[in-house]
């Protein structure tokens, strides 16, 4: 099965209730009505006020709330498009999912994807737990792309279900190469609104976002 390259998606912030932030203006009409009449009866008769005054009040009002019209308006936009990135994530539900240097580890094997740099004469798999505590180390085939990581220790007992995270340390003819990429795969069980935007919860819990998926497939 050939990975297909997740296409880039920017999800729109979680929707927000438009109703925060403080009572619309427009609500408040009626008493800014009150207000400046009861303005007018007890003006000073032999000081009126300007007209013009009363023209930039109506004027100020009116702008703010219109201002406040518009702001809603995009945020039912906003949702909308959010309900909408939902939408087009939810065909990723069931498919396997490939995420860089992490996977949930279920008692299942895992596939996993091996980018071993160039001139690798040996190299070991580092398997760390979810705190960071290296859990195992296994020989890699220099030559190998892929592996199926089984999640058993050295006397076949199974490690803990949780999330782990793999990466490689290599050896050329001059010691030490830079790490390679591990990528791992995982089922994609559930697409859900966060507080950063869309999440997707992987086999194991694992959740990610859509920007951290780097390849999708069908199982």
């Amino acid at each position: 099965m050939e990975p297909v390259a997740a296409s880039p998606f920017s999800p729109s912030p979680s929707p927000r209730s438009s109703t925060t932030g403080g009572v619309l203006p427009s609500s408040d009409f009626e008493t800014f009505l009150r207000m400046l009449t009861a303005q007018l009866r007890n003006q000073d008769p032999l000081n009126p006020l300007d007209s013009n005054d009363f023209a930039v009040q109506l004027a100020t009002f009116s702008g703010v709330e219109q201002q406040v019209r518009t702001n809603d308006l995009l945020t039912t936009l906003s949702d909308r498009l959010g309900v909408m990135g939902l939408t087009d994530l939810a065909g990723w539900v069931g498919m396997e999912a490939r995420t860089p240097g992490q996977g949930g580890f279920e008692g299942v094997p895992l596939a996993l994807d091996i980018d071993l740099p160039h001139g690798t004469l040996s190299a070991d798999l580092i398997v760390t737990d979810a705190g960071g505590a290296e859990v195992q180390r296994l020989a890699l085939d220099p030559d190998a792309d892929s592996l199926t990581w089984a999640g058993v220790r050295a006397d076949g007992s199974p490690l803990p279900p949780g999330v782990y995270g793999f990466r490689t340390e290599a050896r050329g003819l001059d010691g030490s190469l830079p790490s390679g990429g591990v990528g791992v795969w995982g089922s994609v069980r559930e697409v859900r609104t966060g507080p950063d935007g869309a999440e997707l919860v992987l086999s194991g819990q694992r959740v990610t976002t859509p920007a951290g998926i780097t390849a999708l497939r069908r199982p």
